[in-house]
């Protein structure tokens, strides 16, 4: 990354869209994207270029395992197929476990023609994408890989503080959205639970201590137990963080994974749709 661009703008452009809160700003001009964010629209197409090489170039480094590579050409999904990740930040990132995914399948199956389209949404809840699933499900994707419920889990304001939606209401939005899905597509499902937290450094991190944010283990893990329980398969990152340094694979929020954190999460992915078991 060029070091005379601004962290910040660098940091707003991979994490946060605003095209895609609102259906009819989806083909906003660049111009326009980039005076949001408060750019000009060369600094704004240079960050973009720059945050895709970075993916490119991982998922590059990431195939030179020639077991690995082999993995990610048995992944199920078909030439001419369109496959839509749904979710929140860890999601929604530029540098995502799915953004590396349309690189490792890009890289391998050029001219197959499958469509990735990443649907997160940062700071989304699951009655936020429940809102938005129908329109989703609408593009009758062929599959839907979904990891969502860490901003459900927060909790919020001075103790004793609640969860932002609690564990049941949780529970009824991911069946309603799952519901939604099935009711409006044929698309293979795949559920990835929401990675663990790292309590002692979200803790610690000044913008959550002043929005009064707390993170705890213990709420996601009956995220994670919700997921765990329905048929689709699911992709268990709580179980694959829980054997890695949590600080690792957690940035300094304690709750955004790193960029060697989505490399884990798109590792297990993998692993876990082609048969194998992540190391």
């Amino acid at each position: 990354m060029e070091t005379n661009i601004n962290p910040q703008w660098v940091k707003l452009v991979q994490s946060q869209h605003p095209e895609k809160l609102l259906p009819f700003a989806r083909n906003m001009e660049e111009q326009t994207l980039a005076a949001i964010y408060g750019m000009d629209a060369d600094t704004y197409r240079s960050i973009k270029r720059q945050l895709t090489q970075q993916a490119q170039d991982a998922a590059l480094g990431m195939l030179e395992d020639p077991a690995f590579a082999g993995k990610v050409d048995r992944l199920p999904f078909q030439a001419g197929q369109t496959v839509v990740a749904i979710g929140e930040s860890t999601t929604d990132d530029l540098l995502s476990w799915f953004e590396l995914l349309r690189q490792l399948v890009g890289l391998r199956r050029p001219k197959a023609g499958i469509q990735f389209m990443n649907e997160g949404i940062s700071g989304n809840t699951t009655a936020q994408l429940l809102r938005r699933v129908s329109g989703i499900a609408a593009g009758e994707p062929d599959w839907i890989l979904c990891m969502i419920g860490s901003n459900d889990a927060v909790r919020i304001g001075p103790e004793p503080a609640k969860t932002q939606v609690s564990a049941a209401e949780t529970a009824k939005n991911l069946t309603a959205i799952r519901h939604i899905a099935a009711s409006r597509t044929k698309a293979g499902w795949v559920w990835l639970t929401p990675p663990y937290f790292n309590e002692e450094g979200a803790a610690a991190y000044p913008y959550f201590q002043f929005g009064q944010l707390t993170w705890r283990n213990e709420d996601i893990t009956r995220v994670g137990d919700i997921i765990r329980s329905f048929p689709d398969k699911v992709v268990d990152t709580q179980a694959g963080f829980a054997m890695h340094d949590a600080q690792l694979l957690l940035g300094p929020d304690g709750v955004h994974p790193t960029f060697e954190g989505q490399k884990a999460i798109v590792t297990q992915l993998v692993e876990e749709l082609t048969g194998g078991s992540a190391e």
